[in-house]
């Protein structure tokens, strides 16, 4: 019941700012893997002169970012793909980052594909449009993941203000990059076996 209060008492704070705050640009990137269409379909958060260290310091104990801001990240796939040697059907999915304080940052897939505002924040608008789940990703969806693969680091040539997914051909696949401010890591997408 507590939670519920509290809940609903940061609804009615953020009803308000949700209203006034503009809404970061949204993007899809399209590319092929096999010959079949995959898409990414993301919002772009800015910088605004904070360092990127500064911003993934602020992620939940279980260092999950949903690779975005606003609307749920969305990975849509018109045939089997693997991703990083592990198969993934086609489909849509929701798209996040596992990025733990050591280590390897990993792409993370997961069947969920969000909840709609209204069920956060009645009032907001865009109500309907689907948002990551806010509370703990292990508990809340962790079941619904389809996979879960290690990223590798790439050197970033030119810093960028907005949060930016590129994808660039690789053999019959695509390799898809995620870049905000100096960081940068990368996942291979090919076709499925």
């Amino acid at each position: 019941m507590r939670k519920i209060a509290i809940a609903l008492a940061v609804a009615a704070l953020a009803a308000p700012a949700f209203a006034q705050q503009p809404r970061a640009p949204r993007e899809t990137v399209k590319a092929t893997v096999g010959g079949k269409g995959v898409s990414v379909e993301y919002g772009r958060p800015s910088l605004k002169g904070r360092s990127f260290d500064e911003l993934i310091k602020q992620l939940p104990a279980d260092r999950m970012w949903r690779a975005g801001v606003d609307q749920v990240t969305t990975l849509t796939t018109e045939a089997a793909m693997s991703v990083g040697g592990k198969t993934v059907p086609a489909g849509k999915y929701s798209v996040y980052i596992h990025a733990p304080e050591t280590g390897d940052y990993s792409f993370v897939l997961n069947k969920d594909l969000g909840v709609a505002l209204k069920e956060i924040f009645p009032a907001a608008p865009l109500a309907n449009e689907p948002w990551p789940h806010i509370d703990d990703y292990s508990k809340s969806i962790g079941d619904k993941e389809v996979a879960r693969v290690a990223m590798k680091k790439v050197e970033v040539k030119a810093p960028a203000d907005l949060f930016t997914i590129g994808a660039a051909p690789s053999g019959k696949g695509t390799t898809l990059a995620f870049t905000w401010g100096d960081r940068s890591w990368a996942v291979d997408l090919q076709p499925g076996k």
